[in-house]
């Protein structure tokens, strides 16, 4: 890591520290403590980190970003972040200056589809939008008749939003425009379709799954050299120690596979075949990690683990909610099935050995 993403990540692990406490939140049942860290995270420039100064952002790198969307994932933060970050940068692309309030993106699914009209209004629906209760702007990608796409701001009061929540009971809304004229809208830069927004989406889940099961393993580890059954510490125990192993496997699995996505973006001057792979691969195994390596955390937990007092659930079902963002895993299993067959097999092995 950089110097550069050292201190952009210890920025961020400080306010976590100081204002997002997991035990702090889950006594806090009026919400509190959201406002304060929100405005912590605002002033520190964290929300638009991924917008150039010349459209009001904090003109941070990729990598910068990628470092606090980790953070983020392993205190399993309940504020629109990551949202806002994808929709800043989402904006970016086509120069559009990001609001200095909370945001979030429109589709955050690849099946669903936002349209440009001919008078430039937009029209659709998207489903699974995370945080579009709360958010006052939306980042929107829309494409023509013709399929050309644009990218648009849109004020969240002109369209209908059905509340919902997700599995980490967060807002997880339906989010359905009717012709509703945007704040600004521009055409997307060349070759930049929904799949792109999509991948982006899904390497920024992929790091905050890969934080929340860190901060799991961290727990289920202190938690089992704490509870004593049988006059000894359960981490004492053969089958314990086989599942925490078999925890820090999945945490490790999930890690790699979503830092080098995040540096395989980082570092790509476009969203090749080879980018393709490399955030597919990391959603798909993120995913899977993080409904083995929760149930092996609540195992270890036994039935505190399930209770509401208890901070486990925090990581564990948000953690288990992003796999559903912007593509499941078998949605994307599919879609890299897909590429290597159109590939060719004489081009599996060049493609997988190309990073």
């Amino acid at each position: 890591m950089a110097e550069s993403e050292n201190i952009v990540a210890e920025t961020a692990e400080k306010i976590f520290a100081d204002l997002a406490d997991a035990q702090t939140i889950n006594r806090d049942e009026k919400g509190e403590w959201k406002a304060p860290l929100w405005q912590a995270l605002s002033d520190a420039g964290l929300p638009l980190a991924w917008v150039g100064e010349d459209c009001g952002g904090s003109g941070a790198s990729l990598a910068e970003g990628f470092s606090v969307l980790s953070a983020a994932g392993r205190f399993a933060v309940a504020v629109p972040l990551a949202e806002t970050m994808l929709a800043g940068w989402l904006l970016a692309q086509a120069k559009i200056a990001s609001p200095g309030d909370e945001m979030t993106v429109v589709p955050a699914s690849p099946k669903d589809r936002i349209t440009v009209n001919a008078d430039g209004s937009l029209s659709g629906r998207a489903r699974g939008v995370p945080f579009a209760k709360v958010a006052k702007h939306l980042a929107v990608l829309a494409s023509d008749a013709k399929g050309d796409c644009s990218i648009a701001l849109v004020d969240t009061g002109k369209c209908r939003i059905e509340s919902g929540l997700s599995l980490g009971g967060d807002p997880s809304d339906i989010v359905t425009l009717d012709k509703v004229q945007p704040i600004a809208i521009k055409p997307a830069p060349a070759g930049f379709d929904q799949t792109r927004l999509m991948l982006m989406g899904g390497v920024t889940r992929s790091l905050q799954i890969a934080g929340a099961l860190e901060s799991m393993l961290e727990i289920s580890v202190r938690y089992s050299n704490e509870r004593v059954a049988f006059e000894k510490k359960i981490s004492k125990f053969q089958a314990v120690q086989h599942n925490l192993a078999r925890l820090a496997g999945e945490s490790a699995a999930a890690l790699a596979a979503a830092t080098s996505a995040a540096d395989a973006i980082a570092n790509a001057n476009s969203f090749d075949d080879e980018v393709f792979l490399e955030a597919v691969a990391a959603k798909i195994r993120c995913s899977e990690a993080a409904e083995k390596g929760g149930g092996i955390a609540h195992q270890v937990h036994g039935a505190i683990g399930f209770t509401i007092e208890h901070i486990l659930h925090r990581y564990s079902l948000r953690a288990l909610a992003w796999r559903d963002d912007f593509g499941s895993e078998s949605y994307w299993a599919v879609e890299l099935g897909k590429l290597v067959c159109k590939r060719g097999a004489d081009e599996l092995w060049p493609l997988v050995a190309s990073r």
